[in-house]
């Protein structure tokens, strides 16, 4: 971690490091370094200004602390472009081993049920700013689906999405409804999604005009379904994610690593 004691458009600025801690366990970093290490054998690269163990820190830092790269790229002494360059491969080497739809849901058994819901990513750079901007939020940013675990522990997370598409549409355009209705796994959404068909439960619709086991039937269906919002709390602990500086092209991409990340955490 670096400080700046002037400003930072100055050329020569003067930074003074000082130790910090990136909130990262060791063993996903560990995890990192190693596929770190894979990557390079594979294209037989040759010496890089970082070792695996310390690029892999380097992408941790990123994408926790949300810092622009001139300020991690200080603190490991390399310039803010091969801070760019080595975070940029590092993500695409951890989104490269996120699990498929198909191979999320295969674990599930009979009786089981999963919590599809969506969240906005919110993000500073756009190509567009119709699309990007969802009424309801108020906000630019992109549209991203989740399916959960009763518990809330994620299963898969979608690509990103324009932050106008609806959540319905996002739903069937990455294939969730279907592949649920496929291995009859039952959903829980919420009104968003009403219409969906298939195997998706979702809230009765004006409930408090109808008679009281609709209204139980709500309140059983909203306790079944809130434990699906720490999936998104677990994603939006990384701090990337809470505000993106970055191209809208490149979310997706982050958020399939940050569950590259989520996956070793739970599985150590």
């Amino acid at each position: 971690m670096v400080i700046s004691l002037i400003t930072p458009a100055a050329e020569g600025a003067l930074v003074v490091p000082y130790p910090a801690t990136p909130g990262v366990p060791h063993e996903p970093a560990g995890h990192v370094a190693w596929l770190l290490y894979e990557h390079r054998r594979a294209r037989n690269t040759r010496w890089r200004r970082l070792g695996c163990f310390q690029q892999a820190l380097l992408t941790l830092v990123h994408l926790r602390k949300n810092e622009t790269f001139s300020q991690p790229g200080a603190g490991f002494g390399i310039s803010q472009a091969t801070a760019w360059r080595y975070t940029g491969e590092t993500l695409d080497v951890l989104a490269g081993w996120a699990p498929g739809l198909h191979e999320a849901l295969t674990g599930l058994g009979e009786g089981d049920h999963v919590i599809v819901n969506g969240t906005p990513i919110p993000a500073d750079r756009i190509a567009a700013d119709e699309p990007h901007y969802p009424v309801k939020h108020r906000r630019h940013g992109m549209n991203m689906q989740v399916i959960a675990r009763p518990g809330g522990t994620p299963l898969w997370f979608s690509r990103t999405a324009p932050g106008r598409t609806h959540d319905l549409t996002a739903a069937r355009v990455h294939g969730i409804v279907q592949a649920c209705l496929t291995r009859q796994i039952p959903v829980l959404a919420d009104r968003a999604c009403q219409g969906a068909g298939a195997t998706v439960r979702t809230p009765c619709h004006r409930h408090r005009e109808q008679p009281g086991h609709y209204q139980q039937f709500n309140r059983n269906h909203a306790r079944l379904r809130a434990p699906g919002e720490r999936a998104f709390a677990q994603l939006k602990s990384w701090r990337l994610l809470r505000r993106a500086r970055c191209s809208t092209r490149r979310i997706s991409t982050i958020v399939q690593a940050v569950h590259t990340l989520l996956t070793c955490s739970y599985s150590g």
